[in-house]
């Protein structure tokens, strides 16, 4: 693997992270309120399931 795959990465995460408080910046700010307000295990719970979304999309990318 090449650092430049690995910067392009992180640069494209930071795009999209950056998208949504550009466009929308009230509704960014309901949504991490509601983010703020879920219990520890909940926010576990989301955070695999996206984990796991994630390196599908990159397994079904990469073969």
């Amino acid at each position: 693997m090449d650092w430049t795959e690995i910067l392009t990465a992180l640069a494209l995460v930071l795009i999209i992270e950056g998208m949504v408080p550009f466009i929308g910046p009230g509704r960014y700010r309901q949504i991490v309120a509601q983010i703020a307000g879920l219990s520890d295990n909940h926010l576990r719970t989301v955070g695999l399931v996206v984990m796991t979304a994630g390196l599908a999309l990159l397994f079904l990318a990469r073969h």
